[in-house]
């Protein structure tokens, strides 16, 4: 259970439903070697294996099944499942997502 510092019950908090909560990025968990958090995803190049560019990461969202990447290109919008199968590899440092996807999809 989480509690935000000044509302002590439940009816305080009820004024607020509905809005976003954040924390400060140093009070996040620190994270193993091969997780990472989504937000750091959100403005990665996105590559096929074919070596063309997709498009850009602009959010990755829930959908229930898994995450999935909404990637904006040159030809709209994408949807890629954020999954072993289809996503090969993320480098942050280098700010490219690869995955094994065709642009014609």
């Amino acid at each position: 259970m989480a509690q935000l510092a000044g509302l002590a019950d439940r009816e305080a908090a009820a004024v607020f439903a509905g809005g976003d909560v954040g924390i400060e990025r140093s009070a996040l968990p620190v994270i193993g070697e091969d997780e990472i958090y989504w937000s750091d995803l959100v403005g990665l190049s996105v590559r096929n294996r074919q070596g063309e560019t997709l498009g850009q990461v602009i959010a990755v969202q829930d959908y229930g099944a898994h995450p999935v990447l909404q990637v904006q290109g040159d030809e709209g919008m994408r949807l890629i499942p954020l999954v072993a199968a289809y996503v090969d590899s993320v480098d942050v440092a280098e700010g490219v997502v690869e995955v094994d996807w065709g642009k014609d999809f």
